[in-house]
Parts: C-alpha cells; structure tokens; sequence
C-alpha cells in the first residue's frame, strides 16, 4: 500500500475509533483520546471525565471495549489506559458535550453559552470561543458566537495550542452543532513577550565586535596621500593591454549647400512621376495580355 494511501486509512481508522468512544463513552465524560501503536501493540489513552464508569465493576467495562476494538477494528492486542480530566471546563470536548445536552433539556442559547463560557474563564484559560450553529430559535438556521479572552484561528498555534472540541444538540426544530475552542492557561503563544521596568538596557544587549554605526558616521572620511592619486592616474591613462587596435578611417563626404540646389518645379516633378507609372502599368499589362494569349492557344492545340 502506498504511503499516501496508508496515512488515508489511518485517519478513517482514528475517526472511527473515537467515534466510537464517542458513543460508547458518552455519560462517563468523554474527552478524547491518543492513540500511539508500538511493538508491543496499540497504545491508547482515553481521557475521561468519571474513570470508574469507563472501567466498570471489576473492569467488565473496559474488557468489553477492548473486545470490540480488535473485533470491529482489527487492532493488534489494543491496551487501553483511562486518565481523569483534571479540569473538565478546559477540556473542550467535554465542555461541548454539556452545552449540548443543556440545549436538549431546554436551555435558552444565549444563557448557555454565556453561561459556559464564564466557566471557562474562571478555570484560568487565556481565551475561549463557543460557536453554535443551526435553527437556535426558528426555522432559519443562522450562526452564533461567544467569545472571550484571546483565541487562535489559523497557523501552528491553532493546531498545537488551541484545543477543540465538536457536540450536537438534537432538538425538534433541527440539530445544532456545538464547537468550543479553549486556549488552555499557561500556554505559551509565539507573539507574547513581557515588559520589565527599571533595567539596563546594555544588559540585555549582546557585545559587537568593531565599530558600532553610529561611530562610524561620526568619523570624518580620510583623505587619498598625494602617491594614491598619482598611482590612480597612472593606472588610469595607460591603455589596457588586451584592448584592440583602433583604426581610424576618414571619409570625406559632400554636403550639398544651398547654391547647389536648383529650384524645381513640383508640378513637373508630379506629372514625370505619373509617366513613368503610366508606362510600366502598361508595359506589365501588356505582359500579363501576352500570357493570356499563349495559354489559350496552348489550350486549343
């Protein structure tokens, strides 16, 4: 299988799986997973918001979700290790996860989403952004954000950085989709930097070797000695040894001067010049009539 082909069916495979956790997992607080494949098998950590209901009593749980995953997904001995979410308000699946299930049980939108997004702030996060989408409150379907603090959109940062998160809402009118961004707290940004107050500048400033700029602009230029101008002379008025020998050729040439000049006549001059069209227009003519007369009696013969 080509390596293209091989990443293709790795992300189906990856989609699948947390799907499936997704739906399996629902009510113990999914938020998310990783999934690592080593030697010894596959490697995958479930977060989740309650571990005890994803284990189960005695681990049933857990051994049945490890039967279905070499079963459906052909996994190679699959070890499954559950992890609790230290802080479920900064773990944006889970916080989606609750905004849509408050929006199924009658919640009014915007105290939802202001609601949830508060929470997000007080558990120490640096921004936070909540989408809803869908018939929020008719039968037109529209767009609805909550914003806070500082989020990333696009670049390095957004997909490193920002940690995101997709729930549904199924209500009569239509579903409603449910995205939740969250910049978790101490993260570090590539645009931050800080500020401090009384301190030295050359402190912080890296030694140069040489003159600095502005030494050298304040220093006067220094005058050429009288044996560089003369060399630079010398150099300059002997001829280049490669340089090839020019010869210098002198035609004389007439310029007619205004005595020289007759005067002439331009009606004259016109008329000479539609004689000698007329003539060659007749001459070509009667060429052109002497073919003709020889090709027909070619033709006859």
């Amino acid at each position: 299988m080509a390596d293209e082909q091989q990443f293709i069916e790795d992300g189906l495979q990856r989609t699948q799986i947390d799907e499936f956790f997704a739906d399996e997992l629902g009510r113990a607080g999914y938020g998310g997973m990783d999934v690592a494949k080593t030697p010894m098998g596959t490697q995958i950590v479930l977060k989740a918001e309650k571990p005890g209901m994803v284990i189960g009593k005695g681990g049933k749980n857990i051994r049945k979700i490890t039967t279905e995953l070499e079963e459906r997904f052909n996994l190679d001995d699959p070890q499954v290790d559950v992890q609790e979410v230290e802080e479920p308000d900064l773990n944006a699946r889970i916080v989606a996860d609750r905004l849509g299930n408050a929006l199924e049980r009658g919640w009014y939108f915007r105290k939802a989403g202001h609601t949830t997004i508060d929470r997000i702030m007080e558990s120490g996060a640096l921004g936070a952004e909540i989408v809803l989408s869908g018939k929020v409150t008719g039968a037109r379907s529209r767009v609805e954000k909550f914003n806070r603090g500082y989020i990333k959109h696009n670049g390095e940062p957004a997909e490193d950085i920002v940690d995101s998160g997709v729930g549904v809402a199924v209500m009569k009118l239509g579903t409603i989709g449910v995205q939740v961004k969250i910049i978790p707290p101490n993260a570090e940004l590539p645009d931050d930097f800080e500020v401090y107050d009384d301190v030295e500048v050359e402190d912080y400033v890296a030694d140069t070797d040489g003159e600095s700029v502005e030494e050298l602009l304040e220093g006067e230029p220094e005058e050429a000695t009288e044996a560089e101008v003369a060399a630079d002379e010398a150099a300059a008025a002997e001829p280049a040894d490669d340089a090839p020998d020019e010869e210098v050729i002198e035609e004389e040439v007439d310029v007619p001067t205004d005595d020289d000049v007759e005067d002439v006549d331009v009606d004259e001059l016109e008329e000479a010049v539609d004689e000698e069209l007329d003539e060659e227009t007749e001459a070509e003519a009667e060429e052109l009539m002497d073919e003709m007369d020889d090709d027909e009696e070619e033709a006859e013969q």
